[in-house]
């Protein structure tokens, strides 16, 4: 009879011990790919975010004091913030409304002379502190809704996380100097340039470390017609 030789129980626990050290190695590789794959779509998606609203804020912003047919202009053309009826500060033309967490922005877009009859053509931004998002309100008030930060029935990418220290917009004038928060809204007609910055976090922290990664998204815009206008 021939001889047959199986593996001891030894070897075979050995080989056990050896193909379950390579399995958690795989697995542990796996696990850490997964998790750097999703950092980088939720980081991917906070910068996306971020890029269009700043984006689209400056493309509005420097459309401000926007008029094409100034010899229709009637008294009163530029209108007030909250209700679209003749603003009481003509002086400050279509930026109606500047601070460090807001501003209100009007342009005519049709050349008819009036503001407030396209919804268009009066956008306010406003950085909501307590739920860390950025609205936008067309329409002298009405309709507001989230722009950056809170979109209902969807998960936000960001929060914004704009502080005193870090205004969401600030002013200058046409030497560069600094249009402090103490000169608004006086300075409003002196406005030359304005500087939006975005600092945002990922709603979702990151599976390493625990934390919400923050970015910071800047840009100064010439509002070039208000210059024209002054």
């Amino acid at each position: 009879m021939k001889n047959y030789k199986g593996f001891t129980l030894v070897e075979m626990l050995i080989s056990l011990a050896v193909g379950m050290t390579v399995i958690a190695a795989v697995y542990a590789m796996v696990n850490v790919g997964q998790k750097s794959t999703a950092n980088m779509e939720r980081k991917v998606a906070a910068h996306q975010d971020a890029r269009t609203a700043l984006e689209i804020m400056s493309l509005e912003v420097q459309m401000a004091s926007y008029n094409p047919r100034p010899d229709l202009t009637n008294a009163g053309f530029w209108v007030a913030p909250g209700n679209c009826t003749a603003s009481a500060n003509q002086t400050y033309r279509g930026i109606q409304q500047a601070t460090g967490s807001s501003i209100t922005i009007e342009m005519n877009l049709n050349g008819n002379g009036l503001i407030g009859d396209n919804p268009n053509e009066s956008v306010t931004y406003t950085y909501d502190s307590a739920n860390q998002r950025i609205t936008r309100s067309l329409d002298c008030g009405s309709g507001i809704k989230p722009f950056l930060g809170d979109v209902p029935g969807n998960p936000r990418a960001v929060r914004v996380i704009n502080t005193g220290d870090v205004p969401v917009f600030r002013y200058f004038d046409a030497q560069g100097t600094e249009i402090t928060s103490a000169s608004l809204p006086a300075g409003i007609p002196d406005i030359a340039r304005i500087d939006i910055t975005l600092w945002v976090e990922t709603e979702d922290k990151d599976m390493n470390s625990g934390l919400r990664r923050k970015m910071i998204y800047s840009t100064s815009v010439i509002p070039r017609n208000h210059v024209i206008t002054r």
